[in-house]
């Protein structure tokens, strides 16, 4: 059977042109008045044209090089219509270029192919080349406004850090002012009983001088010193006394301790071992591998993971109430409620891991 050949082109050969010293107009219309149906491919390079709309194919190799940047071609009313930009500002002689053979117009056909090639690898690596930039701009600007971020955090912490320090230095002072005021009391308290002693110790002594003088004249006699010695009265005997103390938690005495303080910590503790036996108490439902801190920080991890920031913190806190002394659970906590933009909760774990690396 005979092999099937492809469709020959239609050639078109009438073509209208104009020039000035810069531009040539060129109109390539379809064939005894038909339309170039569809899109037609069209190909610019310096010297070398074509139009290919199957089944019409038109192709001219140009008097002098063009700029195919700059030139244009447009689709109208079924013909295609060139604004050819020249290179060199001169009119030409003729539109095609003269005596062309077929090796030349191969070597041009190839070398506009290979130049177009060229060009499109250029604009495709430019484009690359403009994509990263674009990610790397973006990641910049995201890398920006996490470094924005963290340094807010880190100024809130440094705020509430030295919130802290001043409220430890005005209880420091508060307590040094009390010590010196209960010291002083003390000290008056015995001024005041020396002060109150002398009276009477100088009043004893005068009476007895006037004793022993009234003693001494009306006797007269050796054995006066005699009588002083046994007017002196004898040693009391010796006895025991009991102290009987307020019962107290503190080893401190009453007078030097700050009782509502006191108090406010015996409550709080209290409160600790309800809270304990509470959780103990909850904890019992619970599996031996759901009972494992580590357990639960890694399953917090994984929620977290996947986006689900509301179980993880269920997770950590958990994980917290079975053992409160792993730096780590407060961390990962704290990114979650920073995520689900709880900020001061966020704060306040960042605040408990920074106090626990102090």
């Amino acid at each position: 059977g005979a092999s099937p050949r492809a469709a020959m082109p239609v050639w078109l050969r009438d073509c209208s042109w104009r020039q000035t010293a810069s531009v040539v107009y060129l109109v390539v219309p379809g064939q005894e008045g038909r339309r170039l149906l569809g899109r037609p491919d069209v190909f610019c390079a310096e010297q070398y044209l074509k139009v290919h709309a199957p089944p019409f194919l038109f192709e001219a190799f140009l008097w002098a090089p063009i700029d195919e940047a700059r030139s244009t071609a447009r689709l109208e009313n079924g013909s295609v219509f060139f604004t050819l930009r020249k290179k060199e500002a001169a009119l030409w002689d003729s539109l095609l270029a003269p005596e062309v053979d077929k090796e030349k117009m191969q070597r041009i056909r190839e070398d506009a192919v290979l130049r177009a090639h060229e060009k499109a690898k250029e604009e495709t690596d430019a484009k690359a080349v403009r994509k990263q930039e674009r990610s790397k701009c973006a990641l910049e600007a995201t890398m920006k406004l996490e470094e924005a971020e963290r340094k807010r955090i880190d100024q809130l912490k440094e705020k509430e850090r030295q919130k802290a320090t001043e409220e430890i230095e005005q209880w420091k002072e508060q307590n040094e002012k009390q010590k010196k005021l209960q010291e002083r009391v003390p000290l008056q308290l015995i001024k005041k009983k020396q002060e109150e002693n002398e009276p009477r110790s100088s009043s004893r002594g005068a009476a007895r001088t006037a004793s022993a003088t009234q003693r001494a004249g009306s006797a007269g006699n050796m054995f006066s010193d005699k009588l002083e010695e046994e007017s002196v009265p004898a040693p009391r005997c010796a006895g025991t006394i009991q102290l009987r103390f307020t019962p107290r938690v503190f080893p401190t005495a009453l007078r030097e301790s700050r009782v509502e303080e006191e108090e406010e910590w015996l409550q709080k503790q209290a409160e600790a071992r309800r809270a304990i036996n509470i959780d103990l108490a909850e904890l019992g439902d619970l599996s031996e591998e759901e009972k494992n801190p580590d357990w639960l920080k890694d399953k917090g991890n994984q929620l977290f993971a996947t986006g689900n920031y509301l179980s993880a913190v269920s997770a950590y806190n958990l994980a917290i109430r079975i053992n409160n002394k792993i730096p780590a659970l407060y961390l990962n906590r704290a990114t979650c409620h920073l995520r689900l933009r709880n900020l001061h909760k966020a704060i306040e774990d960042s605040s408990k891991v920074f106090c626990s690396c102090v």
